[in-house]
């Protein structure tokens, strides 16, 4: 009987290591895409993150986050690439800015914070990984981690200066030269001169009609800006 309950303790022991040795690993492969994409943060704060936050797994066209949505995490964006737009009554959209890898979404933080709803979308227009950290926790990492706190008053500060961007081109620029900005950021974010982007998605994302964009596409072709290719556009500039 002594020799039963001896093996079974053993056993029960080997089980516990190994979930113990399997929760090292994913924390360390954790840690390590945290490092990559946030070298900024202490090395205290990026072992707390590893241990507390969830990574998500978001495939391109997911909708993850929906106006009146309750949010219970803040979304920080490790690989991928995320659209945030506001959404009218009559299904159209607004387009806001997008989200790198590096970013935070600084409505979420907000939202979060004070247990409001979104008042704007999220989707995922690649395949996206994100960091999700429990609302929870916001307010001891503001006091305890450095890093964390200037970290998040540069992404309302960057998402600010962005939406200010967007006010100045609505209110003061004609809809060739938001066309001319919007490609060459695409351009900029990418780095490539193949724009893998339609003209019905960009007039979505600049709030005009497919027929105006294309027919400013043609005009920025005629003064070599750009060239119009089947499935891209050829940034030239």
């Amino acid at each position: 009987m002594y020799r039963q309950k001896q093996d079974l303790t053993v056993v029960l022991d080997n089980g516990a290591i190994s979930m113990l040795l399997l929760r090292m690993e994913k924390n360390s492969k954790i840690l390590s895409i945290i490092d990559h994409t946030f070298p900024q943060f202490e090395p205290a704060l990026k072992s707390f993150l590893a241990d507390q936050a969830t990574i998500m797994k978001v495939p391109a066209g997911d909708v993850i986050l929906r106006t009146g949505q309750y949010i219970k995490s803040t979304m920080m964006i490790l690989e991928g690439r995320v659209k945030l737009y506001r959404q009218g009554d009559d299904g159209g959209e607004f387009f806001m800015y997008y989200l790198e890898p590096g970013d935070a979404c600084a409505l979420t933080m907000i939202c979060a914070t004070r247990q409001q709803a979104s008042e704007v979308m999220g989707k995922a227009i690649e395949d996206t990984t994100l960091l999700a950290i429990p609302i929870g926790l916001m307010d001891s990492m503001m006091a305890v981690y450095k890093t964390w706190y200037y970290f998040v008053l540069e992404t309302y500060r960057s998402r600010y200066e962005e939406l200010l961007v967007v006010i100045d081109h609505i209110a003061f620029k004609g809809m060739d030269e938001r066309l001319f900005f919007y490609l060459q950021n695409q351009y900029k974010n990418y780095q490539d001169r193949e724009l893998k982007i339609t003209h019905s998605q960009i007039a979505t994302d600049l709030n005009s009609s497919r027929e105006v964009i294309s027919r400013l596409l043609k005009k920025m072709e005629q003064r070599g800006d750009i060239a119009l290719h089947r499935n891209f556009i050829e940034w030239k500039k």
